[in-house]
């Protein structure tokens, strides 16, 4: 029969491993809408790359989620912490690309 602190222990690993899971699922998520973002203006149909990358990230995130969770409020919480966590770490590490103007990096020059 396992000890309790063993299973406490096993507890603590998955709940780890949640987060973990939300960190990937929230870099997908918050860069894949960074780097679409930063494409539109070269795109020959922007609204359509919008709704197509919106509904891809929502589907990974929310997929991932429910597979991660599996009925389990605190693996849940811990997934969904771990994906704020990627937010905050994404806009930090996007902000020194964002730091130049969009029309320099792809050649586009404002209208006079």
């Amino acid at each position: 029969m396992p000890e309790l602190h063993d299973v406490r222990m096993a507890a603590l690993m998955l709940d780890v491993l949640s987060m973990l899971c939300g960190i990937a699922l929230g870099a997908v998520f918050y860069g894949g809408l960074w780097w679409t973002v930063r494409r539109l203006a070269t795109l020959s149909r922007p609204a359509l790359a919008v709704i197509i990358s919106m509904l891809l990230r929502m589907g990974i995130a929310l997929g991932g989620l429910y597979l991660v969770g599996r009925g389990d409020w605190v693996r849940l919480l811990s997934c969904l912490l771990g994906f704020l966590l990627a937010r905050v770490a994404v806009t930090w590490v996007t902000r020194r690309w964002t730091a130049q103007p969009i029309a320099q990096l792809s050649g586009l020059r404002h209208a006079s």
